[in-house]
């Protein structure tokens, strides 16, 4: 894939896409990170323009008094940012669903499931975004979010009884480790299909909270994938010993430097941090 940092990605597990379909499930994953993104930015150009609407109230005033708005001046700029940031953010939505229905109506064109992204298993996802899935599932775990868990548990196959460490992470992305785990975890996916099951419907809201979608793994996105695996990673490593990193025992500690540097590495690699 054009944009690794290192290497492209060697194995595919059970389910081989060519590359079109792949690129439509990138693009769906991207729409819905885009929109995360476009909520965010109709809060602050709401908030930019109440701001500004604000400051003509107040500077108005001199010139032309108070009696033109009277008591509906402090409704002005709220109402002003409220149709400004409102408006933007339906407008977001509405190109969002017109995109994202165009991106279902392909997918399932090819007898794919759009809401169900590992249905047919994990093969439109790099390693880099499976430790980041399964640390986040470990996370869970260890919030006592059980809900939450099992929706990884039903989608992604991911058990509690894993090889899979994290705080340190002891399976890291491109190794025969992982591998075994995508098959560990692709047969569960199976066997539950040949059950019955089907795997929970997942959408804007489940990716927003968890970037479920598969994400293609370009620079920007690798590193800012390792980046959040590496942070769950130390942050349960310091909240299991309670005391700061320093109270970590030595070799949990020397793994997770180790961790640091392989991604300081490949921060320098392809150039200034994302």
């Amino acid at each position: 894939m054009v944009g690794r940092i290192d290497r492209v990605q060697e194995e595919r597990t059970s389910a081989v896409f060519d590359e079109e379909t792949l690129g439509l499930w990138y693009e769906l994953g991207r729409a819905y990170a885009e929109a995360g993104g476009g909520g965010r930015r109709a809060w602050k150009l709401g908030l930019t323009v109440v701001c500004a609407a604000g400051a003509l109230v107040l500077l108005s005033a001199p010139v032309f008094g108070t009696a033109w708005a009277g008591p509906l001046a402090p409704v002005i700029p709220i109402a002003a940012g409220l149709a400004c940031g409102g408006g933007t953010f339906l407008r977001g939505r509405l190109r969002l669903r017109k995109r994202v229905g165009v991106l279902r109506r392909s997918l399932e064109g090819r007898g794919l499931d759009a809401s169900r992204p590992a249905r047919d298993g994990l093969g439109a996802y790099y390693d880099a975004q499976l430790v980041l899935l399964r640390s986040e599932y470990e996370y869970l775990l260890g919030r006592g979010a059980g809900r939450s868990a099992r929706l990884f548990e039903e989608s992604f196959g991911f058990t509690p009884a894993d090889p899979f460490e994290v705080g340190p992470l002891d399976v890291l992305p491109d190794t025969g480790e992982l591998r075994a785990l995508r098959r560990r975890w692709e047969v569960r996916i199976s066997s539950r299909r040949e059950r019955g099951a089907e795997p929970p419907p997942l959408g804007l809201r489940e990716d927003a909270a968890y970037r479920v979608f598969p994400r293609e793994m370009t620079v920007p996105a690798e590193l800012s994938t390792r980046r959040a695996y590496l942070e769950i990673s130390i942050r349960m490593l310091v909240e299991r010993y309670g005391r700061g990193f320093d109270a970590v025992p030595e070799p949990l500690r020397r793994r997770a430097e180790r961790d640091r540097r392989e991604y300081e590495a490949l921060v320098r690699k392809s150039g200034p941090r994302p």
